[in-house]
């Protein structure tokens, strides 16, 4: 049995009270991976963003909203997991000043923005040897290359590689590439099919 901790679903970046930035993620693949981890016996934490899916009862399940958020539970986390799987879509930016009132319509707006955390690289950095780290990257260019150049750049264990087009869609066509030069094209599964296989595959990297 593996202690597994999963991030689902985005983060929401306020702009004010009532507006945000964030990417356009359910939460379905968090949750799927969730479910088949359970399935396998795994003790199974979730840091959910704002989801719009249910997460599976057994899990236990931490909120968060923000990416400073996300980043802080999952820094408070992960020292007590064996593996992290970052399936998340984190926002790439933040406001740097969010408006205490509700911003008018009138005119236009410009908000300047600065980075947010990289979560998934900071949890690699502060990993024991007995622990393992798994990525995401959903890219729209570049390909599996731009992946494997994030596995090595944030010292990953492992990346799943999705093409854009596999977005909020109820399948997926992945591949798996590992930190010793493998990859594995998987052929276009449900989401549950896949956080099955991802499950057992990320087993054998202990």
């Amino acid at each position: 049995m593996l202690r597994i901790l999963i991030t689902a679903g985005p983060t929401h970046e306020p702009i004010d009270p009532v507006r945000y930035l964030g990417n356009r993620s359910s939460g379905r693949m968090g949750a799927a991976i969730a479910r088949a981890a359970l399935a396998a016996g795994h003790q199974t934490t979730i840091i959910a963003g704002p989801v719009t899916v249910a997460i599976p009862s057994g899990a236990h399940r931490i909120d968060s909203e923000t990416a400073a958020q996300m980043e802080a539970a999952v820094l408070n986390q992960f020292p007590h997991h064996d593996l992290l799987i970052m399936a998340a879509a984190v926002a790439d930016f933040r406001p740097k000043a969010v408006s205490s009132g509700k911003i008018g319509r009138e005119g236009s707006l410009t908000i300047e923005c600065e980075p947010t955390r990289d979560i998934v690289a900071a949890a690699a950095a502060s990993k024991r040897p007995n622990q393992r780290v798994v990525g995401f990257s959903l890219e729209s260019t570049g390909g599996p290359d731009r992946a494997k150049q994030k596995l090595h750049r944030k010292r990953l264990d492992m990346i799943v590689y999705n093409p854009i087009e596999t977005m909020n869609s109820a399948a997926v066509g992945a591949e798996l590439i590992y930190r010793d030069g493998r990859s594995e094209k998987l052929g276009v599964m449900s989401k549950e099919e896949f956080a099955g296989v991802l499950v057992e595959r990320v087993a054998r990297l202990f």
